[in-house]
């Protein structure tokens, strides 16, 4: 199916001689991609570092050493593996004891490469959502070529067979969670009117088993103007708890407790986050400062409550967690008797384990960690206080440890990923870097072998800053090799936006005040020819998704200080990105075009509004996705087909599948990574 422009267009739209290039699936629109990318592939496999980085890439990625990551559901641990013998991967299992050996033994519960041949589709699995705590039945997500729309069919772990008859959904953007063995709460494309103008659902329906879709309850209906509403079932060890949730926009929502089958509004800030139910406790964390029952509690606090309590009014809250300027909260989980914290502090990753006893929350207890890199929490278990956490950073393997039955004293490390290139003299650094309204912004600088600050060293320059995601250190067998190994320095920015800080680190530059995230990048890459680690003809940079937004304002705005840009995936027209596919959905992160004087801000970095025939840019390296259902392929389209009519030497690469990775398999990945360095090492060798 083609996906069209979703408005009519404007009058300055129809000034754009590229719109063709935004129907995705459009004969003449993939007659350009396949011309263009044609082109660029012929060049830079040329390249002399392509085969041989392409190889090293594939290898790695296929490593059956690479530490196998696992769910623990009931009496299993589950993995989805991809290797040169499973190309489109295995769903599989087996038990904690066997995987605490060095080779465990595996059971294939769903073999993707065998589905795929007998059906005649290229699947590309999407997870599983199975129903606790037997954990049989599962609603398997099954995407055509790489997209966020799937396909969502009922999977029986037991038989290891799709359950004839059972739940199923056609391919759309669905919400499906489980409310109990014979119900599903489902979110899908029932129509017209169903989908918000994100392309999310707009409407919650509970659905019995034996009954047609068409026949399914209504429980919640959003408003067209949202990004999406949802409904889950979360379970629990002391019981379960029926969501409705609301989201208006990006870290804004309300929630509801079905209670005796009345939706229940939980009395929260619009934008604090529902994260756990823990023992009858309601645990919240906070993105701007809430005055309650007396009481400020600061923005980026985890608190928690009574359940039952704060039903009633109470605003008596403990809290968990209190941040400080460079401390910040990053995730929470939970075993059945253990709550585990994972903050950041400085960008270096901190773990806690904290226990509700009779006397209320005890003191935090620290997981220590091997080093100041980036550690996280992994799957836990139901029946007991068992879980694992990992650790790694840009030069030390991933290791994964386990913690069987929260006894610390026992903790093992149980699986060593393993080292894929040479890390001897290399050196990692953390500098700050002056933005230009003054804000410091820190960033990590990974040296080769011999390195010495000569301005002459090829560099590249990571970075996203948006959305409230962190950028943290961890170790890149891709990046390692054929960058770093090579004699690249590779540096990660942490700007603002990100989730470095906490979300304040992420409001700051929110709407208006965007173009402050493109100051802050302007600014490391600065700091970095200033440290005479680099120079503008040995510096590149690279970003993907708004990362891609990221590089390609910053090349626009400074094209003096840039070599070699690496755009992936990316927004780049901001005057229609809410018109295509999930843009509408991003609106509270950059503003609303459509509205004059936020469009008054927006068009003042707006790549592809911004760009000059005049100006002398560097020659930058699109890649997209024909399947990226997220981002609109047209975006890096447009952008290529018009700096080409300016003049501008371009390089354009667009996979047929991927979606928003760009990439559907190992080999695929491998590939794309190797034209990525090929390009990098062609213009900054």
């Amino acid at each position: 199916m083609s996906l069209l422009v979703a408005t009519v267009p404007s009058a300055a739209d129809e000034r754009d001689p590229h719109l063709w290039l935004e129907e995705v699936e459009g004969e003449k629109a993939l007659a350009w991609v396949e011309a263009e990318s044609a082109t660029t592939v012929a060049e830079l496999e040329k390249v002399p570092q392509f085969q041989p980085v392409m190889a090293r890439n594939l290898e790695i990625l296929n490593s059956k050493d690479r530490i196998p990551t696992v769910g623990i559901r009931g009496a299993f641990l589950y993995n989805y593996w991809q290797d040169a013998d499973h190309v489109r991967g295995i769903w599989r299992r087996t038990t904690l004891d066997e995987y605490r050996k060095a080779a465990p033994a595996w059971e294939t519960v769903l073999d993707l490469d065998a589905l795929a041949a007998a059906e005649g589709e290229n699947w590309v699995w999407k997870g599983a959502e199975c129903l606790p705590f037997e954990y049989r039945r599962c609603m398997v997500s099954l995407s055509r070529g790489g997209g966020d729309a799937t396909v969502e069919r009922e999977f029986d772990t037991v038989s290891k067979a799709f359950v004839a008859g059972g739940f199923e959904l056609p391919e759309a953007k669905s919400n499906v969670a489980w409310k109990d063995a014979d119900t599903l709460w489902v979110g899908t494309d029932f129509g017209p009117g169903s989908l918000t103008t994100s392309g999310y659902p707009r409407l919650v329906k509970e659905w019995r088993r034996g009954t047609p879709l068409a026949e399914a309850r209504t429980v919640f209906e959003g408003k067209e103007g949202d990004v999406a509403v949802g409904a889950t079932t979360l379970f629990t060890p002391e019981g379960r708890y029926d969501l409705v949730n609301r989201t208006p926009a990006f870290f804004r929502g309300t929630n509801y407790l079905v209670l005796g089958g009345r939706l229940v509004k939980l009395d929260l800030p619009e934008d604090a986050s529902l994260d756990k139910f823990f023992k009858d406790q309601l645990l919240v964390s906070l993105r701007s400062d809430w005055t309650v029952g007396g009481r400020t509690y600061l923005q980026g606090s985890q608190l928690a409550v009574d359940l039952d309590r704060f039903l009633q009014g109470s605003g008596d809250f403990t809290v968990l967690f209190e941040p400080s300027e460079r401390v910040s909260l990053t995730g929470v989980t939970r075993t059945r008797d253990s709550l585990l914290l994972a903050t950041l502090d400085n960008v270096r990753t901190r773990l806690y384990r904290l226990r509700l006893g009779e006397g209320g929350w005890s003191e935090r207890e620290e997981i220590p960690l091997p080093g100041l890199g980036s550690g996280s929490f992994g799957s836990t278990s139901d029946d007991d206080d068992t879980f694992f956490y990992s650790y790694e950073d840009f030069l030390t393997p991933p290791s994964l440890y386990l913690v069987p039955g929260g006894d610390l004293a026992r903790a093992e490390k149980v699986k060593a990923g393993p080292t894929f290139f040479d890390a001897e003299g290399m050196r990692v650094v953390q500098h700050e870097a002056a933005s230009k309204d003054g804000t410091k912004i820190p960033y990590f600088v990974v040296m080769p072998k011999s390195f010495e600050a000569n301005g002459a060293n090829p560099t590249l320059l990571d970075g996203y800053g948006g959305f409230e995601v962190p950028m943290l250190p961890d170790y890149s067998g891709l990046t390692g090799s054929a960058w770093v190994e090579r004699g690249g320095v590779y540096v990660l920015a942490n700007l603002r936006g990100g989730g470095e800080f906490g979300p304040k680190w992420h409001q700051a530059v929110l709407k208006e005040n965007r173009h402050k995230v493109f100051e802050d990048f302007i600014a490391v890459a600065e700091d970095l020819v200033a440290r005479k680690i680099t120079s503008p003809e040995r510096l590149g940079i690279i970003g993907g998704s708004n990362g891609g937004l990221l590089v390609g304002a910053s090349f626009i705005m400074r094209p003096d200080l840039f070599k070699a840009v690496v755009c992936a995936v990316p927004l780049l027209d901001m005057r229609r990105y809410h018109t295509l596919l999930a843009g509408a959905s991003w609106m509270s992160e950059y503003g609303n075009p459509d509205l004059p004087e936020e469009w008054a801000y927006i068009k003042t970095w707006s790549p592809y509004q911004m760009v000059e025939k005049d100006a002398t840019y560097p020659r930058v390296f699109f890649l997209t996705s024909t399947r990226d259902d997220r981002v609109h392929p047209g975006h890096a389209r447009k952008m290529v087909a018009k700096m080409e009519a300016m003049g501008h030497p371009v390089l354009y690469w667009e996979n047929t599948e991927g979606g928003h990775g760009a990439a559907a398999n190992n080999r695929q990945r491998a590939r794309m990574w190797a034209l990525v360095y090929a390009y990098l090492w062609m213009m900054l060798g």
